[in-house]
């Protein structure tokens, strides 16, 4: 004996799966268009370090050779190089190289910038995910704290307190407040090391230099989307309900914290990778940012653009895979994007 759905459950059905094959439409279309925009942001990203690398004063092929070497020595050298071909050219090959995964050879190193990538980028990676990782751990707690403590109206003393407080440390460069690490914890007290990529306490000055500034901007930015969080009738109704406050936090309020925690992470790890620059000079951290002061310095072409280009694709995929997190989180991103 079969039965037969009532007519309105049937359509309800029906309309379910519908809008479950719109949504999933939405988020192919989504994705796709990520991904045709990650495309073309690669290629303009590879166009400007071409022609801003090739916009350093001065001749590397000199610089590299030394003064003592003949005119006939440097011409020669710029001419193995492919440094004397039209600008044209001289593009085309380097696009040629990029998808043979050949980025030329150092001028001043005389290895290929592919090994010294594959030394470098390690330590620079390091760096930057576990400023990320601590910049994302703390503030985001931090901010729902304070949001909670100084929810409506409450505690102004606090509220002013930390939003001046915040808002001065969230403005001071990195590079002044790894000097400022270096001195205190360096010079004044030896606790911890200096310079080098030794050991963990190695590790604690310069993610703490990439880090302070961050927490502090990124927290303000929680606190806020905490407060509208928590003026929600939803949150409302479960705190009428006496519900606990670490459900109350962690159920209903964090959730809906995800979405623009995540979002503030992608711009994070941008700044994070243009801050390692440096950072990682101030505590001669063995990654890309030392390296690629070094190359601008001797005008190392090769080397500098590869750097560069690495940067820019670290920064570019980490939005994708975040574009791609929120989706899978929130397919309504979808029709904002829209």
């Amino acid at each position: 004996m079969t039965t037969t759905l009532p007519r309105t459950d049937a359509l309800a059905t029906v309309r379910g799966r519908r809008a479950r094959s719109s949504r999933g439409g939405a988020v192919g279309a989504f994705l796709l268009r990520r991904v045709i925009r990650l495309f073309w942001s690669v290629v303009a990203l590879v166009t400007v370090v071409f022609l801003m690398v090739r916009m350093i004063p001065g001749d590397p092929v000199r610089n590299a050779l030394g003064t003592n070497a003949t005119a006939a020595i440097v011409e020669a050298r710029r001419e193995s190089l492919g440094l004397n071909d039209p600008l044209w050219q001289q593009y085309l090959s380097f696009w040629k190289g990029l998808l043979t995964g050949n980025l030329g050879d150092s001028f001043s190193l005389n290895l290929p910038v592919t090994t010294i990538l594959e030394q470098r980028l390690p330590a620079t990676l390091e760096l930057a995910f576990l400023s990320l990782a601590t910049v994302l751990v703390v503030s985001i707690p931090l901010g729902i704290v304070i949001a909670a403590l100084t929810r409506g109206g409450r505690r102004p003393g606090l509220d002013v307190a930390y939003t001046s407080v915040s808002g001065l440390v969230a403005v001071i460069p990195e590079f002044v407040i790894g000097v400022a690490l270096v001195y205190v914890f360096a010079v004044q007290t030896t606790l911890l090391p200096v310079a080098g990529r030794e050991g963990a306490n190695s590790y604690v000055l310069p993610v703490l230099a990439l880090s302070i500034g961050l927490i502090a901007g990124v927290s303000r930015i929680v606190r806020v989307e905490a407060l509208t969080v928590f003026s929600q009738d939803y949150i409302r109704t479960a705190r009428a309900k006496r519900m606990s406050r670490r459900r109350l936090y962690l159920n209903h309020a964090l959730p809906n914290l995800v979405t623009p925690a995540l979002t503030v992470g992608g711009l994070v790890l941008g700044s994070l990778v243009a801050g390692t620059v440096l950072v990682e000079t101030i505590f001669s951290w063995p990654g890309l940012g030392l390296t690629i002061v070094d190359a601008v310095r001797s005008k190392d072409f090769p080397l500098a653009q590869g750097i560069v280009l690495v940067y820019g694709l670290i920064v570019l995929v980490a939005n994708l895979l975040i574009d791609f997190v929120l989706v899978c989180l929130d397919p309504r991103s979808t029709l904002k994007d829209a």
